[in-house]
């Protein structure tokens, strides 16, 4: 089962809704929501795309705060299962059922694209390259591009993309396929043959994944809300690691702030 078809997000979403770890969700949301509100810096947008709807599938996502903040906001996902979940949550979010790498729009139509850990579930780099240059297309000129991506650089994600997936897939330390990434040079590379100009590169999300998820799950059990702000406030704190020279090998993605 490939990491890129329906199947496969298909049985990947029935088996995050068995564990939803929505204390980890609600951390993530957090992290990657003040990342685009940073690079946005509180601006209007025009026409905004996000590449999957895997976020507001299992928990708020990134919809509320986009879509508020846009005079058109439109999601794509490969999934139908995944989108059929999302508009279950926000009845009102517009989406298509589209492939990443054959996108079914005009050129220049977008003015802000959103791809949140998007790129990183498929087998091979060339793949990745296609839909980079797909993005580049549809992209408005002066438009901007938001993209987070596991990073290679941190040795949790090269160790885990160092084993095979289906062992991963049968000790359940992953629910989806994760495939080719980059290291902050290698993506930054790739983004610049591609034509893009690099604004801003940065690392994000960088408490131990871990025991982090391992300890949303307990307070997840004692239903204390109290306990679960306290311990949101704590990860929140790891993301300080951002300001420090080691924020590419400690962040678990590397996100980039691009522009056509």
């Amino acid at each position: 089962m490939s990491g890129n078809s329906d199947e496969h997000w298909e049985w990947a979403d029935n088996s995050w809704q068995k564990g939803r770890q929505r204390l980890w969700r609600e951390h993530s949301d957090a992290v990657n929501a003040s990342l685009i509100s940073r690079w946005c810096s509180g601006r209007r947008q025009g026409t905004v795309l996000k590449t999957d709807l895997f976020d507001e599938m299992c928990s708020t996502g990134l919809y509320p705060s986009l879509a508020s903040n846009a005079n058109q906001f439109l999601g794509i996902d490969i999934s139908q299962a995944t989108i059929r979940a999302a508009r279950s949550r926000y009845a009102d979010l517009v989406a298509v059922a589209a492939d990443v790498r054959r996108l079914p729009f005009d050129n220049e139509t977008f003015d802000l694209i959103i791809s949140n850990s998007t790129l990183d579930h498929f087998e091979k780099h060339e793949t990745i390259n296609e839909s980079l240059a797909e993005i580049f297309r549809i992209l408005r000129r002066n438009g901007q591009l938001i993209l987070t991506m596991d990073n290679r650089l941190n040795p949790v994600i090269a160790m885990r993309n160092a084993l095979p997936y289906r062992f991963l897939k049968r000790f359940h330390m992953t629910p989806y396929y994760v495939g080719a990434t980059w290291g902050p040079k290698g993506l930054k590379n790739q983004l610049a043959r591609t034509g893009f100009k690099i604004e801003e590169m940065d690392g994000v999300l960088h408490c131990p994944r871990v025991l982090a998820i391992a300890a949303s799950v307990f307070l997840e059990k004692l239903e204390s809300r109290r306990l679960q702000e306290i311990y949101l406030r704590f990860l929140a704190c790891f993301e300080s690691m951002r300001h420090l020279p080691t924020r590419f090998i400690t962040g678990h993605f590397v996100a980039v702030r691009a522009t056509k």
